[in-house]
């Protein structure tokens, strides 16, 4: 590419980034600075104690206290059932803000919002799921999810187990390899197939309180990163009211919801983790040149690299929020006349939002891999102030979360649908 080109690919970015920011600013209502505040003092306890949770691989028990104390649990719930209204790009901030504390309070606390995410959007024509998001926005729940599944692994749009509904009620039983944090939910929410006859791609999603269900323990979570999720294994057995069970089939919460409430809010976790050892890394080189006249260290170009790789993810993460209110926008729109989105636009929403995934997650981890080569022995060894041990072994979770590979393949196959894979003016 020729000197011309990159300034304006560079100059379209920017411009980009700084649209996407300036609509973020313009979603803020005049409580901001209240959640975010709410969000520093929780991300201030949390990090108190990451560094036990990280060890002792525990639930952060102090963390949650404190987010529930703030009331934080219901940030993304309408204001309508008393929530805090907050739209994604709030949430993402305050991920953001928890992640430079904990990365597994961030982490936890962002599956709980996906949840609520799913809920909210396909769940509130049916009486019981208005009364959860109440119980939700007043005993300040947990949700967690249940979607893997035994000798299916992590392939999120299948599933062996099946709902069996008898005269307005159900009951399921499901083999989960991983519930993060379940033993510590309130509620899970379950993928299923609609019925025992169903194939496996045909599911629905069923929201389980923890006085209707059973949680066999069935393995421990002994990992190298992310130790405060306690994402173990278990034997799931839950019986309730039909209306439990989302009324959409799970593809189109999955499509519309899940999947991009996911990819942006882990992108902001991850986005917060490095910001964190790269904060680390620069009080360190500011610390080891302070003083000490002549040529900067070869660390210094490095920290300058690792900086701007931080803030394309930032713009990166920003216009992927636009996109998505831009998504939902038009999702609305035409359902208002009941018409369905052209297969172009949602192949199209879909890539980008994988691709969002692909690049947080690798980029994250560069990033915090140039943190250490800063630090150097300070950074490597535990317990200095700008450790960042901990920083990496937690982001390497970021690529297998929903394997990258899965999500490239499955991205290559949307972009062969696609006339044309790159958004117009790139």
């Amino acid at each position: 590419m020729n000197a011309p080109a990159v300034d304006q690919a560079v100059a379209a970015t920017t411009e980009a980034g700084d649209r996407a920011i300036s609509a973020i600013d313009t979603i803020a209502n005049t409580a901001a600075g209240d959640w975010l505040a709410a969000a520093q003092r929780a991300a201030k306890v949390a990090a108190a104690h990451a560094d036990a949770v990280d060890r002792d691989a525990r639930f952060p028990e102090e963390a949650f206290a404190e987010l529930r104390r703030e009331g934080l649990m219901s940030a993304m719930i309408p204001a309508g059932y008393g929530g805090g209204g907050l739209a994604l790009p709030d949430v993402a901030r305050i991920c953001e803000t928890l992640a430079e504390g904990c990365s597994s309070s961030a982490m936890i606390y962002a599956m709980h919002q996906i949840q609520v995410a799913c809920i909210v959007d396909h769940g509130t024509g049916l009486a019981w799921q208005r009364e959860a998001l109440a119980r939700i926005v007043k005993e300040q729940w947990l949700l967690a999810s249940a979607t893997s599944e035994q000798n299916i692994g992590g392939s999120l749009r299948t599933s062996a187990c099946a709902v069996e509904l008898i005269d307005g009620a159900f009951s399921i039983e499901k083999l989960a390899p991983t519930i993060s944090y379940g033993a510590h939910a309130d509620c899970i929410l379950i993928t299923s197939r609609r019925t025992a006859d169903s194939p496996p791609s045909d599911q629905v999603l069923i929201v389980a309180c923890r006085d209707q269900m059973e949680l066999e323990r069935r393995g421990t979570w002994d990992s190298l990163g992310m130790r405060g999720t306690c994402s173990e294994g278990f034997r799931l057995v839950a019986k309730g009211h039909a209306d439990q069970i989302l009324p959409v089939p799970f593809a189109q919460i999955s499509d519309q919801t899940m999947l991009p409430v996911s990819h942006t809010l882990w992108a902001a976790v991850w986005i917060g983790i490095a910001r964190d050892a790269m904060n680390r890394a620069h009080a360190f080189f500011r610390k080891s040149v302070r003083g000490k006249p002549g040529p900067l260290p070869p660390s210094a170009t490095r920290l300058a690299e690792a900086t701007g790789m931080l803030h394309m993810m930032q713009a990166r993460l920003n216009v992927a929020l636009q996109t998505a209110a831009a998504a939902s926008a038009a999702r609305a729109a035409a359902q208002s006349c009941e018409l369905d989105a052209p297969l172009s636009a949602v192949h199209a929403f879909a890539s980008d939002i994988n691709a969002l995934k692909l690049g947080i997650s690798t980029t994250a981890l560069s990033v915090v891999q140039d943190a250490l080569m800063i630090c150097g022995m300070a950074g490597y060894k535990n317990g200095t102030p700008f450790s960042v041990g901990r920083h990496l072994r937690d982001l390497f979770s970021a690529p297998l979360m929903i394997s990258n590979d899965r999500i490239a393949l499955n991205t290559a196959n949307l972009l062969l649908a696609q006339r044309s894979p790159l958004p117009e003016g790139i």
